[in-house]
């Protein structure tokens, strides 16, 4: 019985654990504003992000996690973005630009 209990407690541990590094996620539409290829960031004005991040338009600061996405962005491009937030900070995970 006292296994049992330890090894759902362990189990339960281990979930709320990854249950941290759950990333949020959502889309917006927005304006590329500035890309700094040496920190890895983008300045976008977005519209509202709809999905699990549910945030209204703003012009914030994002990292990229793939840096060649940086290659394909310039500041005036309008996009379709996938952002994310994950242990706190703000990341586009994928972003097309409009024609």
């Amino acid at each position: 019985m006292m296994k049992s209990l330890m090894t759902a407690a362990v189990a339960i541990g281990l979930t709320l654990g990854t249950a941290t590094a759950y990333a949020q996620t959502g889309k917006a539409d927005g304006e590329i504003r500035k890309v700094d290829a040496e920190t890895g960031k983008v300045t976008m004005k977005h519209g509202p992000i709809v999905g699990d991040l549910e945030m209204p338009g703003m012009t914030m600061v994002f990292q990229v996690k793939d840096k060649s996405l940086l290659e394909k962005l310039k500041a005036g491009d309008r996009v379709d973005a996938v952002v994310a937030k994950e242990n706190g900070a703000f990341f586009i995970q994928s972003a097309e630009v409009k024609k």
